[in-house]
């Protein structure tokens, strides 16, 4: 008798709407995210990008409709005991980190789910798992310096060492490729897609304006447009030339090649 895998559903939107001002940011949104599963979320300015990941985040709760995180209901559960088990990267977050913190010390505070060190104590193991994790994003050698002092580049490739540091279930990256240049954002791409490779790292979703961001590995797409959704399923099925140019309001083409993918305007 052939053996069954269970799949658990990590995000569960269901006609979800976040009203600011009287004007619908998010409109109706319906959107499963499966353990396992590599998401990025594309889509222009205003499209509601931020405000899913903030709803997947906790950070945020839903004027109507209902958003299910881990097999909790937001409204119903203790948003503080759930965040531990969530790990988010963003600009938002970053600008909450005292510019004179030490770069290890960012990411093992995230243990107590705190962004400066005060008077909290780590063991061994958790410096070294920092330590451990900003080597796996190329930026070991940055430890001892101050948060402060780090270029664009180097303070998004810190964050997501700093998410990854609980063991999360769920990983949450908005835009982490955002400001960098060519180089910069070549190499995090390409760190994010090793990650995403690997068997035990948690279900993902990646916040992004350009196909280019894309990193290898990942498995599904969501476009938005207008706090709606246009689109949403298998990656190769959502990247069309079609959709993307439904979602950005421009017609454009669609490239893939070796897994990376590419958009220009027709």
């Amino acid at each position: 008798m052939a053996s069954v895998r269970w799949v658990s559903d990590v995000l569960r939107f269901l006609d979800v709407d976040v009203v600011r001002g009287g004007v619908a940011i998010v409109d109706r949104v319906s959107w499963d995210v499966a353990e396992g599963e590599r998401w990025v979320v594309l889509g222009p300015n205003g499209a509601g990008k931020t405000t899913i990941l903030a709803l997947a985040a906790t950070l945020i709760h839903p004027t109507r409709g209902s958003v299910e995180v881990l097999d909790e209901r937001l409204g119903r559960t203790d948003v503080f005991e759930l965040r531990p088990r969530i790990g988010l990267a963003s600009a938002a977050l970053a600008e909450r980190i005292p510019p004179h913190e030490l770069v290890r010390d960012v990411v093992v505070t995230a243990a107590y789910a705190i962004t400066g060190r005060w008077r909290e104590r780590y063991d061994v193991p958790d410096t070294a798992r920092a330590l451990a994790l900003l080597a796996q994003l190329g930026v070991d050698g940055l430890a001892s310096r101050t948060f402060g002092t780090l270029s664009e580049g180097e303070r998004k490739r810190v964050q997501v060492a700093r998410a990854l540091m609980t063991d999360p279930e769920l990983l949450l990256l908005d835009e982490p490729a955002a400001g960098l240049d060519l180089g910069g954002r070549e190499d995090l791409v390409h760190r994010l897609g090793a990650i995403a490779a690997d068997d035990e790292a948690p279900t993902t979703v990646l916040v992004t304006h350009h196909l280019e961001e894309i990193p290898v590995g990942f498995t599904h797409a969501l476009l938005l447009r207008q706090g709606g959704v246009v689109a949403a399923g298998p990656i190769a099925s959502v990247l069309t030339d079609d959709l993307v140019s439904a979602t950005f309001g421009l017609p454009i083409s669609v490239e893939s090649r070796a897994d990376r993918w590419a958009a220009r305007a027709r």
